[in-house]
């Protein structure tokens, strides 16, 4: 079995999990780690055995030691990082948010055409058995009318910018804020199943340190379906997620991590449609992206370049809506 030998761009806890769920493939292998000091390097490399350390992006793109590179800095070095390696012709899969606006997204997505390297969003919820069950049920619910997903989750970073001290959750200078962090999740979903919106009416509240706190988006599309989502880092909430249909409706207990999921038809009928997994969650968008590079394909059909595109061209229109500018848009 070919492996995919991977360089990680990025040692925070998110890369933690990516590596559990990879080592689930046994294509996956780790052999490079890039951090900004060679001392955090090697502590991630020992962590998960993991051969070489780099301090410098160039220098790992420029490796004959990789084939692919996973990244997970923040939002502000996704597009810069994700250039340079599809420029020396390694394959990219890229946290969301993919980058900090559509400008950069659109030049990633021709660098990855120029260079014929595959690139993808690494937006996890999407490529999971869950969500696919999901995408089936939809199509048998008739007509749908509205779309409703919620992911509020107060952040203990907030604490500290109350205070006054920003840490990077809210900082405008890496692209954060919580459309970038958490508010993607329940966009990237819609434009998989729906598509395009007609229009976006987005509020919200803008933190002082430039970025926003929770949002409430209305959109609205051509065949009459009417999608909201909220989201938030100032405060939770446990609403549950549904998509509504003439014909039945199905309940999710959480967009992000979907760990119920029921489909209940208007005669009354119910049944769960979660299916059986024995895989990390994790696991599934590393397998998407292997499958692709091994089979020469250049974007995945589900998470794609333009479902990838659209999603952050949305996030541009409601920062633009709610006053959330970062450096990166000048």
């Amino acid at each position: 079995m070919k492996k995919i030998r991977f360089g990680v761009v990025g040692t925070n806890f998110i890369t933690d999990w990516v590596m559990a769920g990879g080592r689930e493939d046994e294509r996956f292998e780790p052999v490079a780690v890039c951090s900004r000091t060679e001392e955090t390097a090697e502590s991630f490399a020992a962590k998960h055995c993991i051969p070489h350390t780099f301090t410098s992006v160039e220098a790992m793109a420029a490796s004959p030691l990789i084939d692919a590179v996973y990244i997970a800095s923040p939002n502000a070095m996704h597009a810069k990082q994700s250039i340079v390696c599809m420029q020396h012709g390694k394959h990219v899969l890229c946290e969301k948010a993919f980058a900090s606006n559509a400008a950069e997204v659109r030049t990633m997505i021709e660098t990855a055409r120029k260079h014929d390297v595959t690139l993808m969003e690494a937006m996890k919820p999407t490529l999971t058995p869950g969500f696919r069950a999901v995408r089936d049920a939809v199509r048998t619910i008739g007509v749908v009318r509205q779309y409703f997903a919620c992911y509020c989750q107060y952040s203990s970073r907030y604490d500290k910018l109350k205070e006054g001290i920003v840490l990077n959750a809210f900082n405008p200078e890496l692209s954060n804020g919580a459309v970038m962090d958490i508010g993607i999740y329940t966009i990237y979903p819609m434009v998989v199943l729906f598509g395009r919106p007609k229009t976006i009416q987005a509020s919200g509240i803008k933190l002082h340190s430039g970025v926003d706190g929770h949002g409430n988006v209305v959109f609205k599309y051509d065949n009459g379906l009417c999608a909201t989502v909220m989201y938030s880092k100032i405060a939770d909430s446990r609403l549950p997620t549904e998509i509504q249909g003439e014909g039945g409706i199905i309940a999710l207990d959480r967009i992000n991590v979907i760990g119920r999921a029921t489909l209940k038809r208007r005669n009354g009928a119910e049944e769960n449609i979660l299916p059986e997994t024995t895989h990390n969650e994790y696991y599934y968008e590393i397998a998407e992206f292997i499958d692709l590079v091994q089979s020469g394909r250049r974007e995945s059909c589900i998470n794609s370049l333009e479902n990838s595109l659209i999603t952050i061209e949305i996030i541009d229109e409601i920062r633009r809506q709610s006053g959330v500018r970062f450096p990166a848009d000048d």
